[in-house]
């Protein structure tokens, strides 16, 4: 019943910016955590930020400095805010959640297409 929509990725040039968001909606009330991750053509899916619902941060440190996460705990809404943006950076990303109660469980998005070419 979870459902996690990813929106904002599209086509940027190389140092350009994008800001990615993801709302979730369904029968949880909250999450403990949510994020995102990426996966390369041809690479495995790995990730690149995450916020707890007290606020706590993570970041991959190939997007630290870089990218920015945020988060609306009463709307279970994350933001990526995504600067400087690198080739390497092109990936789908992928919003995910993290739920503890009444189980633990991971809840996936379909994927946002993040292109940085010139």
């Amino acid at each position: 019943q979870v459902q996690l929509v990813e929106s904002g990725g599209g086509l940027v040039q190389p140092g350009g910016s994008l800001r990615l968001s993801c709302a979730a909606s369904g029968s949880i009330f909250s999450f403990y955590a949510m994020g995102w991750y990426r996966q390369a053509s041809g690479k495995q899916r790995e990730l690149v930020a995450t916020i707890t619902s007290g606020g706590s941060t993570n970041y991959a440190d190939s997007v630290k400095g870089r990218f920015a996460i945020s988060r609306d705990n009463g709307k279970n809404t994350v933001h990526l805010q995504m600067n400087s943006l690198k080739p390497e950076d092109t990936a789908v990303y992928y919003c995910n959640a993290e739920a503890r109660v009444p189980t633990a469980k991971y809840y996936w998005g379909k994927g946002t297409l993040v292109t940085v070419s010139s």
